[in-house]
């Protein structure tokens, strides 16, 4: 006698109310151990590789590739051989669900079982009898292009579609005629996943907190100098040691005199609240959107930690493997606009965040300088552009000059920290 068991779409981060099914795992008929990856689903933060709580033959699959199921309805059911007394009928924290990290939270998914011979919670999705071999990012161009993917001739190895291959079913498809032509001109993105929870947020922080930002335009001749230095040492050889990490230490050390732009603001309760700790937010722009994973407790590192953190935080990232974890509870953000070549912007805060520090390009620049005699002469310097927006709800503006100008002078003489 076989027993169904119900897998709900979990909540796999904090408050998330629905999620894209990038791609199954496994098919109908499919037999599949505790812990094995069944479906890789993105949500408003992350893409999220969900194990099975259950052991058995898969019997339907709720939803299919591409559609968007909210948290806490049927996911998979799976069949399992029983014998002895009746299964639970009632939502609870499993020992198989407890393996998988999955209980019961109000208002999440969880996993159910259903009674032997009891009647489907809904009508099960047919399964394809072939499944096309493409990886997630070949689905969602063929998606964006409006093609088919069963329809086109995989030429990547052991038949797998690439994205040439869709690139050239939907070239084969563009319409001759003028008109036809004048309307496929536009494409049209649907905004879901990581893309709509970034909009989404960008709109809340932008009308919801008072933003102000200052520029400031600094000479880190001296701190391109300790880089090198630093880099030539044994302890980091084995480490890409880059501007950034500098520019993150000296934000870090410039919270020390300016401790309210390391808050949030409770509407609620009417308070600020002042944070104990620092998780330093690095925006990431990555294949599904930008993300603001966070390093925990990063004013705890010393140099030699900051730099591996920061390694590891944007490698994740880079390979879309950031957990919403990662993401939750940031405190103040870095977002390196230099990287694209661009000098300087006006960056939004991520919410619940009193501030973000944009940086910017490090370019040679002809600067004035004053030498040990008092007199002024012309050099090339290694010169960057800083911008602080800030929460002026939270930070007034002697604050947010303070904390401008502290990590500015760390940056142009990093022999300050030493103080």
């Amino acid at each position: 006698m076989s027993n169904e068991q119900v897998f709900l779409l979990p909540d796999v981060g904090e408050g998330l109310t629905e999620a894209e099914i990038l791609q199954w795992a496994v098919q109908v008929g499919d037999s599949v151990e505790i812990n094995q990856i069944i479906v890789e689903v993105e949500t408003a933060k992350a893409a999220v590789e969900l194990p099975s709580p259950y052991a058995g033959v898969v019997g339907t699959l709720h939803a299919q590739d591409g559609e968007t199921l909210p948290v806490g309805k049927p996911l998979i059911t799976i069949l399992s051989e029983v014998s002895g007394a009746p299964e639970m009928t009632e939502p609870g924290p499993d020992r198989e669900a407890l393996l998988v990290g999955y209980g019961p939270q109000e208002g999440s998914g969880r996993c159910r079982r259903r009674r032997p011979g009891a009647p489907p919670t809904d009508q099960p999705i047919a399964p394809a009898t072939e499944r096309t071999a493409a990886k997630p990012p070949v689905r969602k161009l063929a998606k964006d292009l409006g093609v088919d993917i069963t329809t086109v001739t995989p030429t990547g190895p052991t038949g797998t579609v690439t994205r040439d291959d869709v690139r050239r079913a939907a070239e084969a498809a563009k319409p001759a005629t003028p008109a036809v032509a004048a309307a496929a001109a536009e494409t049209r993105i649907p905004i879901r996943g990581v893309r709509k929870h970034t909009a989404a947020a960008m709109v809340a922080s932008a009308f919801t907190a008072p933003h102000v930002t200052e520029f400031m335009t600094v000479d880190v001749t001296a701190t391109m100098r300790l880089r090198d230095t630093v880099a030539a040492r044994r302890e980091f050889r084995d480490l890409r040691v880059r501007p950034l990490l500098f520019v993150a230490r000296a934000l870090l050390l410039a919270l020390r005199n300016t401790p309210e732009a390391n808050a949030s603001w409770d509407e609620q309760a009417q308070e600020i609240v002042l944070k104990h700790y620092v998780n330093l937010g690095i925006a990431a722009a990555t294949g599904r959107g930008l993300i603001v994973p966070n390093i925990k407790h990063a004013d705890r590192m010393s140099l030699r930690e900051l730099a591996e953190a920061l390694a590891a935080l944007t490698g994740t990232a880079r390979d879309g493997r950031t957990t919403p974890q990662s993401m939750m509870d940031g405190t103040i953000t870095i977002t390196n606009v230099g990287v694209f070549g661009v000098d300087t912007g006006t960056p939004i805060l991520n919410p619940g965040e009193a501030a973000i520090l944009a940086m910017g390009a490090i370019r040679r620049t002809p600067w004035v300088v004053t030498d040990a005699s008092g007199a002024e002469k012309i050099e090339p310097r290694w010169v960057t552009q800083l911008a602080l927006s800030f929460d002026h709800r939270l930070v007034d503006g002697q604050q947010g000059s303070q904390l401008l100008a502290d990590t500015g002078a760390f940056l142009h003489d990093p022999g300050l920290a030493m103080l």
